[in-house]
């Protein structure tokens, strides 16, 4: 099984990705996140039963956790397949640049990276995406690899999402909590 290790860009790409950047919440009613805080530990962070079973409600529900982000990450890495989900947070990340000359920059590496046929870390998109991005990256702006990270999230949601759910990884997680108390 692989290690859950924090969920991170490459490092030649010098990005810092925060909870934010991933939109990460903490999501459901006062009273499911009372019963998650009320069944751990004051001072550790730790995964509660309500909280993991919301991740197989929808993918945005998983990549909404800061745990279920890295758990899927894990998991991905294990099926060799993780680089679409880094692609997703990396243009998370990219469209929140302000300065055009730092996104020109950014929108370059991520294409060398990710984008350009026989790419490092190549995702699967088609000609004309690619074309489309091509064209986008002559003047750099937020929605310039929309239309890519679109296609990655629908592969991830349609393939690995579905797997990961099935998954010995996501199973064993969930059975080893408990369900929450009852208030």
């Amino acid at each position: 099984m692989p290690s859950l290790a924090t969920l991170t860009p490459p490092q030649h790409l010098n990005m810092d990705i925060d909870k934010k950047a991933i939109g990460y919440s903490s999501g459901g009613n006062l009273k499911s996140r009372l019963q998650c805080k009320l069944s751990q530990p004051s001072n550790t962070e730790e995964l509660c039963f309500e909280e993991m079973s919301q991740w197989s409600q929808s993918l945005e529900r998983l990549l909404s956790s800061k745990y279920g982000m890295k758990i899927f990450q894990a998991f991905l890495k294990s099926e060799f397949s993780d680089e679409n989900l880094e692609f997703w947070v990396v243009c998370e990340d990219y469209k929140k640049i302000k300065s055009s000359f730092r996104m020109s920059s950014r929108a370059k590496k991520i294409f060398k990276l990710y984008i350009q046929a026989e790419a490092p870390r190549e995702i699967n998109i088609d000609h004309k995406t690619r074309e489309v991005i091509r064209t986008n990256m002559k003047v750099a702006s937020a929605v310039c690899f929309e239309e890519a990270q679109k296609i990655v999230f629908g592969l991830m949601e349609k393939d690995s999402y579905p797997r990961f759910l099935k998954s010995d990884i996501y199973r064993t997680l969930l059975d080893s909590t408990s369900a929450p108390m009852r208030m």
